[in-house]
């Protein structure tokens, strides 16, 4: 299955969950609790009012990896990137920032695939966002005190 069958597939249109493709096509699936949810707003509000109208905020951010598929909770790309990509399906070059918002069914190891993709599609910050709000940086060359993206971004969204 490719990126393009899943989103023209009738069954699998308003799921209660976020879908990615693996290596093989086949889909994962990731549950989430509707506070993953208000951490995703948080997050895509923050950014937007730090940001303004400079680049898009953009929730569920279809990007495509070296392991197919992966979906970014929320993203950030310049201008200049998003007319790059703005007719994709899924993004060929990933958002300068990509943030993970972790859920119960996340392990470490899968949040350290996820970020290594992400950073060898291009993107130039990944940031993890727990589930008591705790946001962590990361560059390509490990880990940030706080965001170079986006200056301001607090360490900490509250529920």
């Amino acid at each position: 299955m490719d990126w393009q069958e899943v989103c023209d597939d009738p069954h699998l249109r308003n799921l209660p969950f976020k879908i990615e493709l693996n290596r093989w096509g086949k889909i994962v699936m990731s549950p989430a609790k509707n506070n993953h949810s208000v951490l995703q707003w948080r997050i895509q509000r923050w950014i937007y009012d730090l940001l303004g109208k400079t680049g898009e905020v953009i929730p569920e951010c279809a990007i495509r990896t070296t392991d197919n598929v992966k979906v970014a909770d929320v993203a950030w790309i310049s201008d200049e990137r998003f007319h790059q990509v703005r007719d994709e399906i899924a993004y060929s070059v990933a958002p300068e920032v990509c943030v993970e918002v972790v859920s119960a069914s996340n392990t470490r190891q899968e949040l350290y695939t996820k970020m290594a993709l992400y950073f060898e599609a291009g993107a130039q910050e990944v940031w993890i966002c727990t589930e008591d709000g705790t946001l962590s940086f990361h560059g390509p060359d490990g880990a940030l005190a706080h965001s170079r993206a986006i200056p301001g971004m607090p360490g900490r969204i509250e529920l």
